[in-house]
């Protein structure tokens, strides 16, 4: 645990002096130096993407040359982590809390919950959101959390998203017939809301429609068929996902030349992750070994994403960090880097990575949690707390993920020495530390 390890001691004393929010900003912390212009921020997060697609983090199967670029200029997070499947994840990055205090069923994000695009809006962002939704409320759900604008795949209707999509644009449904392609009509929306915002301070927050399946041609595809009605069953054919890792890092650099055009790429923050892992019928390579997609599950493939982050104003880029960030994570960070007070209720659970992005130590963590359930039913929630190697699950299960990434042989915790007892102790107080987390009224 080389630069990444704090005694028992230590560690109880921070978090008895945190309780359940692990780092909310004071309104001093908040506060941007005298004459500092806020960021525009770019938030996006690819569908059903593992970090093992991605170039820069050491995969090569698919060709990712903006993103692998962007690494290079920005920071890279070795252990960025999501929840193991999509709603799960939207909400946990919406609102900076963990599933178990929040996350009330599939598909819905609850009405009284305050956004990060809510506390932005508030401090003089225009805001906007494309891409798939799949949070329910209606025309006004959008504008409920925050939003000024929208242009969103999956809100009232779940018809194509790919070749000749039907979308729903600020309160009316558009469908595209001349067999325009979704992630282009979405990605332009985002573009044109750059241009129009460029005195800024704006919010584009952009949850990706790929590369989720049905895994299809897309337009740079030798057999793109632009009358195409889509595939004729759910998976389609996973030749197609490469394709499709390739046109969403396309689309990565659309915006990032949007942002350079317009003239405020400079003060942009853009964060790239995905929302959980590669969808179980793909199998890449990485690092010299095979990664099999795990999307739904709580392995390693199942919820560690690329996190990729590029600010050129805050300088100190092209490095690697190693500290375990996870979703919740996100929302005090762009609250950090504009300035925004982070309501002290409810608290929320994320701390921020502003300084890891300026070269600076922060506050890292030592351990991240996570509560999942993809109906929101606490009996059928699994339950862990993990580092960069470790994982111990809420049953007592105990792996060394680096050795096991399938965890399929658990450590005998009765044998335990050195660092991996140390960590148990400290991953056994996290998990006692979100007992009894759960509202009643929530299940």
């Amino acid at each position: 645990m080389k630069g990444n390890h704090l005694s028992r001691r230590a560690f109880l004393r921070t978090t008895a002096a945190a309780g359940l929010a692990a780092c909310v900003p004071s309104a001093a912390d908040a506060a941007l130096p005298a004459g500092a212009k806020p960021p525009n921020i770019v938030l996006i997060m690819a569908d059903d993407l593992g970090f093992e697609t991605i170039g820069a983090n050491g995969g090569t199967s698919y060709k990712t040359p903006v993103l692998d670029a962007m690494a290079k200029r920005g920071v890279r997070f070795e252990h960025g982590y999501a929840q193991p499947l999509c709603t799960p994840s939207r909400v946990k990055i919406m609102t900076g809390i963990y599933n178990v205090r929040n996350y009330v069923q599939f598909g819905l994000l609850d009405p009284k919950q305050t956004t990060f695009a809510h506390l932005l809006k508030r401090a003089g962002y225009a805001t906007c959101v494309v891409g798939k939704w799949q949070l329910k409320g209606g025309f006004d759900g959008p504008g409920h959390f925050g939003f000024d604008e929208y242009c969103l795949w999956q809100l009232n209707r779940r018809p194509s998203r790919y070749a000749s999509p039907g979308l729903e644009v600020n309160g009316k449904p558009v469908d595209y017939t001349n067999g325009d392609y979704g992630p282009a009509v979405v990605s332009d929306y985002a573009c044109d809301f750059i241009r129009r915002h460029k005195d800024g301070p704006f919010l584009v927050y952009y949850p990706m429609i790929l590369t989720h399946c049905p895994f299809e041609p897309t337009p740079d595809s030798k057999d793109w068929d632009p009358a195409s009605k889509g595939s004729k069953n759910y998976k389609g054919d996973a030749k197609y996902f490469g394709d499709m890792v390739t046109y969403m890092d396309k689309i990565v650099g659309k915006i990032l030349a949007t942002l350079e055009k317009a003239g405020v790429r400079e003060n942009t923050l853009v964060i790239f992750t995905g929302d959980n892992g590669t969808d179980k019928p793909v199998v890449s390579d990485l690092r010299g070994r095979k990664v099999a997609g795990a999307k739904g599950a709580t392995t390693d493939a199942g919820t560690r994403v690329p996190l990729i982050v590029e600010w050129p104003a805050a300088g100190n880029g092209g490095r690697v960090c190693h500290d375990p960030v996870d979703f919740t994570d996100v929302l005090p960070t762009l609250c950090d880097a504009a300035g925004v007070q982070v309501p002290e209720s409810p608290a929320i659970d994320g701390r921020s990575f502003l300084p890891q992005l300026k070269g600076q130590k922060g506050n890292p963590r030592e351990w991240i949690y996570c509560w999942y359930s993809r109906a929101g039913k606490a009996k059928q929630a699994k339950e862990f707390a993990r580092n960069g190697r470790y994982k111990l699950y809420r049953t007592g299960t105990f792996y060394d993920v680096q050795a096991d990434p399938l965890e399929k042989q658990p450590l005998d915790t009765a044998t335990l020495k050195g660092d991996a007892a140390e960590v148990r102790k400290v991953l056994q107080v996290a998990l006692d530390r979100y007992a009894d987390a759960r509202p009643k009224r929530l299940g």
